[in-house]
């Protein structure tokens, strides 16, 4: 499989936003870049249309912007029909990473957070990046770590997407010391975070690493570790059933609450 990033496009202006940061992914990546328009005539307005004549013209604008951001990558361009979720989610049984905006053609982040972003972070076959505002270039890859082996594959992302930005890491996990074991402190949370991170330093070198435990709930501590990240990264860490509680909490929090730009790493394949 060669590599590739798929962005979806709808025409607002979180999807130019989100146009700029898959050229640049693709770029760094030495990967083609796919913009994929979804429509449906029964769907509602959030990445659909009721005629799919027009489309081409809005999903060739989003490829010549993508061009102009980053002129190495190839990029192609297909409108689809079918839902946003299930037109992107076969788009990533071929690519390395799917791009959406936070806010769709209707301007109402909780709709398309439901009914498009978390639906496809919990279940896409490669990794989901939700733009939230301007990219940026400044701050580190913050990375929530749980010490679960589901949040292996997390981890392993954010040192690559580090080493691709050339920016630092920052290591975060959320440590509640009223729901820890009897005679447990914080060391114990500090060799979690230590373990997890074994032999990832290693394999990226260049990478300059940081940790730290924050006391504090999970969800308030991560969204306040997003104000000076450029990238957020975590792990699905979901249970199973309906697109929620696949996702699991502290992603969708994320999702709907990071002041930056938030990447979903499910665990499986």
């Amino acid at each position: 499989m060669g590599k590739l990033v798929v962005v979806g496009v709808d025409g607002s202006s979180s999807c130019q936003a989100a146009v700029e940061a898959a050229a640049r992914e693709a770029r760094w990546r030495g990967a083609g870049l796919r913009v994929v328009h979804a429509f449906s005539r029964s769907g509602r307005p959030m990445y659909s249309h009721p005629d799919p004549a027009p489309l081409d013209d809005l999903v060739r604008e989003a490829a010549d912007h993508a061009r102009a951001v980053a002129p190495e990558p190839e990029v192609t361009e297909a409108v689809v029909p079918g839902s946003a979720v299930a037109v992107l989610g076969a788009e990533s049984r071929a690519a390395d990473l799917v791009v959406v905006g936070a806010r769709g053609a209707g301007g109402v982040v909780e709709m398309l957070l439901g009914s498009t972003a978390v639906s496809l972070a919990a279940h896409t076959r490669c990794p989901v990046m939700v733009i939230r505002g301007e990219p940026v270039d400044a701050g580190p890859v913050v990375v929530a770590v749980d010490g679960s082996p589901k949040g292996e594959r997390a981890v392993e992302f954010a040192f690559a997407e580090a080493a691709l930005r050339k920016a630092e890491i920052l290591a975060v996990h959320a440590w509640l010391p009223d729901y820890a074991p009897a005679g447990t402190g914080v060391e114990s949370a500090e060799r979690l975070l230590a373990q997890a991170l074994a032999g990832h330093a290693e394999k990226y070198p260049d990478v300059v690493v940081r940790q730290q435990v924050l006391s504090g709930e999970p969800r308030e501590t991560l969204i306040e570790a997003s104000r000076s990240a450029q990238l957020m990264v975590v792990g699905a860490r979901g249970r199973g059933g309906f697109a929620g509680l696949l996702l699991g909490s502290v992603s969708q929090a994320l999702l709907h609450h990071a002041h930056c730009s938030v990447t979903v790493v499910r665990s499986e394949t």
